[in-house]
């Protein structure tokens, strides 16, 4: 252990070293000394539970012990995360920072996962963004000369590391990637963590993509770790977990259980959840996303559930995007904004006690909807939905026989993939396209749509199946209208090229790829890329 050496490949400059202090580095390292491992185990664990026949999932004999016993409960919320009813995500980028601090919701969100290219300029920069904002010294100037500060009193802030799955390779240990959730966590956790208690807060996080309540007591051990470590009470953090994946839809009871010293309830990560029921279940065709609403039977069953477990154990139960971009036409800005208000009536009809919106202008129309519901209340965690029961079945209750695909979704969905990918290589984590806020939840289930569709041969309206010469020649026709308006650069192309390739290759897969991300992140990005003119550092172990 001790001979080994410390890398960063990335630059250390100016005001990147403010983070990447010795002592920074040096509490991560140790992180990922501790959990490493463990996490490289619980990786293995999903890739032999993929394995697994659909029939097979169902509610863990193992744990039944668990969900019913109603005399435990999570702890209770800090006082700062009592009222959540309007939540807003976004990437720690400074000006979108700014705007979001601005935004009046009552919680900010900065995503490091799927709003964030984890570029090394996007993650470090980030936390510097972060670190500046609790000292009150966050501000931008655009290149218009347009002035952008912080307006005085800010929303609670959480903070959303990237999944267990993606390492982060500017930071090696012994040649050994780090955890890229255990990097953001620690550089977070180590300069901001006590700063957000002098403020009256804490470190509060969300945490994406896990598949078992195995995982969810991997972060509950590196909560303790982390506090223990820093010298800061036990229960002090506090995490809101996704439920984005239909194992761990499962698993709800134990996931509350494993963190319930930490835990600040769930979230219904909607997008996400598509697409691991794609994954999960590729044989069981999904309509075109749009067609697959929030009242689909094994939606309304996973949402309703997750009311139900969070009530049930006193924690906060959050709903999902609202991911529309208002439009400046008046007539259009309208119709999406009843589109989200029908949205989240639903919502706080069916027990939530708060939403996320991607965008600053979506925030009043959430609030509105809450305040009418709510009231004076913080919370509706009184309504225990004791009504609902839901089955295993009713959980994988995926009725889409005899889908067809219209042209309009089909291309509709290559562009998107395309589009957000080539964004993403360029740095970019969150996109407007066609009036919907993108991120890589939203593209993932594009891409996985496409090969679902691709390899089932699902016909189209018109008659013809989908094939991968057919979404290979969509994708040529994309990128050859973009080069024909001139809308691309060098640059531009080289990044559409790029994404072009990755897309084929991932659509004619066997088996769904886990990740867009991931090999994106691998071939294009590790290596510095789209990051910053990187200078290798060696620190002594």
């Amino acid at each position: 252990m001790a001979s080994e050496e410390i890398t960063i490949t990335g630059t250390t400059d100016g005001r990147y070293a403010e983070i990447l202090t010795p002592e920074a580095i040096d509490f991560v390292v140790a992180l990922d000394r501790e959990f490493g491992a463990r996490r490289v185990q619980l990786l293995e664990r999903r890739r032999r539970r993929r394995t697994t026949r659909t029939t097979e999932l169902d509610f863990l004999p193992s744990t039944r012990h668990i969900r019913d016993d109603a005399s435990w409960t999570v702890a209770p919320p800090a006082h700062d995360l009592l009222d959540r009813r309007v939540e807003i995500t976004g990437p720690p980028e400074r000006k979108m920072t700014i705007n979001a601090l601005n935004s009046g919701a009552k919680v900010w969100m900065a995503d490091f996962e799927d709003a964030t290219a984890p570029t090394w300029e996007n993650v470090v920069i980030g936390q510097l963004n972060l670190r500046d904002a609790l000292d009150g010294t966050l501000d931008f100037t655009s290149e218009e000369g347009k002035e952008y500060k912080v307006n005085g009193w800010i929303p609670t802030i959480m903070v959303r590391p990237r999944g267990w799955h993606l390492p982060e390779c500017h930071l090696r240990i012994g040649g050994r990637a780090v955890s890229a959730a255990l990097f953001d966590f620690g550089l977070y956790f180590f300069h901001c963590a006590q700063r957000q208690i002098d403020r009256g807060s804490g470190p509060y996080f969300y945490l994406p993509k896990l598949e078992s309540h195995l995982e969810a007591r991997l972060w509950n051990d590196v909560f303790v770790w982390a506090q223990e470590t820093c010298g800061i009470p036990r229960g002090t953090i506090r995490a809101t977990v996704l439920i984005e994946t239909i194992t761990a839809a499962f698993e709800m009871d134990e996931i509350l259980y494993e963190l319930r010293e930490h835990s600040a309830g769930l979230n219904a990560g909607r997008w996400d959840y598509l697409f691991s029921m794609i994954k999960n279940r590729p044989d069981v065709v999904l309509p075109e996303r749009s067609q697959v609403t929030m009242t689909a039977p094994f939606m309304r069953a996973y949402t309703e559930l997750l009311v139900r477990t969070c009530h049930r154990r006193n924690a906060h139960a959050i709903g999902g995007m609202a991911a529309v971009v208002p439009s400046r036409d008046p007539v259009a800005a309208k119709r999406a904004l009843n589109q989200v208000r029908q949205d989240k009536r639903r919502e706080v009809g069916d027990g939530f006690d708060g939403s996320w919106v991607a965008h600053p202008g979506l925030v009043d129309t959430c609030r509105e909807v809450f305040d009418q519901w709510l009231g004076d209340e913080p919370h509706q965690i009184v309504r225990k939905r004791e009504d609902v029961k839901v089955t295993a079945d009713d959980l994988l209750d995926v009725k889409a026989v005899g889908v067809q695909v219209s042209e309009v979704a089909l291309r509709t969905n290559v562009s998107v993939a395309l589009r957000y990918t080539a964004a993403w290589l360029g740095g970019r984590g969150a996109v407007a396209l066609g009036g919907l806020m993108e991120d890589a939840a939203t593209a993932e289930i594009c891409r996985a749509q496409l090969w679902q569709w691709i390899s089932t041969a699902t016909p189209t309206d018109y008659g013809v199946p989908v094939s991968a010469a057919l979404v290979t020649r969509m994708l040529r026709e994309e990128l050859d209208v973009l080069s024909e308006t001139g809308a691309l650069d060098e640059d531009a192309a080289r990044r559409f090229s790029q994404a072009r390739t990755l897309l084929t290759v991932l659509l004619t897969e066997r088996t769904c790829p886990e990740f867009l991300t991931l090999p994106a992140y691998l071939r294009h990005l590790s290596g510095g890329s789209a990051a910053p003119t990187p200078a290798e550092v060696t620190v002594a172990a």
